[in-house]
């Protein structure tokens, strides 16, 4: 008789035993019979009985549950039903504020230890800075140029935007930025022209001399490896300039840091009045809504290294998408998933909010350029979310024209909305989520979501095996410390555009109140305008409780 032929899965899961009994039952009969005719009616009957019971596992049979990462789950129990409520239930905190975000404020400004541009002698050394990446990998780029030309006391030329990258937009810094604003803000801290004077444009037209400096490099570093340079060729420019100044400064200079990302970088009054308009929107839908950075673009999910269940097609696409960044080593998805590394589906996106509390009728804002799968995709996000949408969908054709060629003003419109957001949810530990994060408790600290990946992979995994209460409560206790809360991060910790501790000023009720923050309040959801807006800047309280700078 011939071999058996098994297909074996995609998924990798081992063929059904089940079928396998069967088949070598029926073989064994079939022997039988040839030996023995008059047992005929008896194998007939035999067989028609086991293809029955095979056609019955076949089509009746729930399939295994797959998960998203080339591993088979647990079975669901059919004795545990897990049904996603549409209301979020009654959550343990406030969903649109935080409650002791009225205790901290912004404090950037310089002290008198700071030496401004007027006490400081003039030099003739001029510095070049060419950045890298997406656009909010070049803002950081921007920001730690200004503290650089701080450092070597040189005059700093406006930053070239990168348009070789990826995403090959021709864009100029004036295109996106404000630069007159730039440089007129920053005139105290450090001098800022559009471009070289023309004498130096003539010396340096056959002879420029372009370096690149360490990442994370220090002051120090500064000082030893471009100063020597500068002080010889009078410019220097620096290249591929991303997370090349350290992470740990003095006091001083992450103050200076903070001047430029929440004060001086501002985009083009056309991008922020589009921006604006995308929020007003969002607004006469409804008085809150939940804005998603959900970065499940096919490149992101290729330089992550995870897979999601797409089959050979996946694999191939992505694996050749990421043969272009030439330092990536080899992923195993199972183990990047498993420690935390992979982007949420949107699926888990949905069930992680709904888990926290955000009810059907919640309004999300989708922040995000071409979705992997597209629309197929997005599905068991919109079924839990159907009030989703995208400036796409905000908006018409004629108005988001003049962005739509270009990656880097569409970026800036999703993070304005995002930025002015009552809740804003990261799905990875990217350039924007950390930018918006640090700037979202600079300014209040608004609600900001960051999935904990690692502790909430086992649960999406088993969820069919537990009830709903029971999945919404570990979620809720998963989440705790990943909500955007005053002091969730330890100062020091992460990225300095992510938690920018050096710049946010506590009262001296705050140790007191922190405390407190553990004790059953009432569960009002309402929404307050007073804890979504700098201290600073409120008229109604004693600016001389703040007394105490957390470093």
């Amino acid at each position: 008789m011939a071999s058996l032929k098994l297909k074996k899965r995609d998924n990798g899961a081992e063929p059904d035993k089940k079928k396998l009994v069967i088949a070598g039952i029926r073989h064994q009969l079939l022997l039988l019979l040839r030996r023995r005719h008059r047992l005929f009616p008896l194998v007939s009957a035999v067989s028609g009985c086991l293809l029955l019971i095979l056609f019955s596992f076949s089509t009746l049979s729930p399939p295994p549950l797959i998960h998203h990462n080339n591993q088979v789950a647990v079975e669901p129990n059919p004795t545990i039903p897990f049904r996603v409520p549409e209301n979020g239930g009654r959550s343990d905190r406030q969903l649109w504020s935080s409650r002791l975000s009225n205790l901290y404020y912004a404090c950037s400004n310089a002290t008198d230890t700071f030496q401004v541009t007027d006490t400081r002698s003039q030099t003739n050394r001029y510095l070049l800075i060419a950045t890298s990446g997406g656009l909010n990998q070049q803002r950081t780029g921007i920001i730690d140029a200004v503290v650089a030309a701080y450092i070597l006391n040189a005059t700093l030329v406006v930053p070239k935007l990168d348009q070789k990258s990826y995403w090959k937009d021709t864009s100029n810094f004036e295109d996106i930025f404000d630069v007159d604003w730039f440089i007129s803000h920053l005139s105290k801290d450090v001098k800022i022209i559009k471009e070289l004077p023309k004498e130096e444009q003539s010396r340096i037209s056959t002879s420029l001399q372009s370096m690149r400096v360490p990442r994370k490099c220090t002051p120090s570093c500064y000082l030893q490896r471009v100063l020597p340079i500068l002080t010889k060729k009078h410019v220097v420019q620096l290249s591929k300039f991303d997370y090349r100044l350290s992470n740990a400064l003095d006091t001083e200079l992450q103050k200076l840091r903070c001047r430029v990302n929440y004060h001086a970088v501002r985009y083009t009054e056309s991008i922020n009045r589009m921006g604006q308009l995308l929020v007003d929107r969002m607004r006469k839908k409804a008085k809150h809504f939940v804005a998603l950075h959900l970065r499940f673009e096919p490149d992101m999910l290729a330089f992550s290294g995870c897979y999601y269940g797409g089959g050979q097609k996946e694999r191939l696409e992505l694996g050749a998408m990421r043969r272009r960044w030439k330092t990536l080593h080899a992923a195993n998805p199972e183990k990047v998933r498993r420690h935390g590394r992979c982007p949420l589906t949107p699926e888990e996106i949905g069930l992680m909010l709904r888990g926290l509390g955000f009810g059907k009728e919640v309004h999300l804002y989708v922040a995000s350029g071409e979705v992997y799968g597209g629309e197929d995709t997005l599905a068991p996000l919109r079924a839990l979310f159907p009030n989703l949408h995208t400036k796409e969908t905000l908006t018409s054709k004629k108005e988001l024209a003049p962005f739509a060629n270009f990656s880097s003003r569409m970026a800036a419109l999703d993070f304005i909305v995002c930025d002015k957001s009552d809740a804003f949810v990261t799905n990875n530990n990217g350039n924007m989520a950390r930018i918006l994060a640090g700037r979202r408790r600079y300014l209040g600290h608004k609600v900001t979501i960051r999935p904990n990946a690692k502790k909430l992979y086992e649960i999406f995994k088993n969820r069919h095996n537990m009830t709903w209460g029971e999945f919404s409560s570990k979620v809720r206790r998963y989440q705790t410390g990943f909500m955007g809360e005053p002091d969730e991060m330890k100062p020091g910790e992460g990225e300095f555009h992510e938690n920018p501790a050096s710049c946010i000023c506590r009262t001296s009720e705050a140790r007191v109140k922190e405390k407190a923050k553990h004790v059953n309040e009432d569960d009002s959801s309402e929404y307050s305008e007073i804890g979504n807006v700098p201290i600073s800047s409120r008229s109604d309280l004693d600016h001389s409780q703040f007394d105490e700078v957390i470093f």
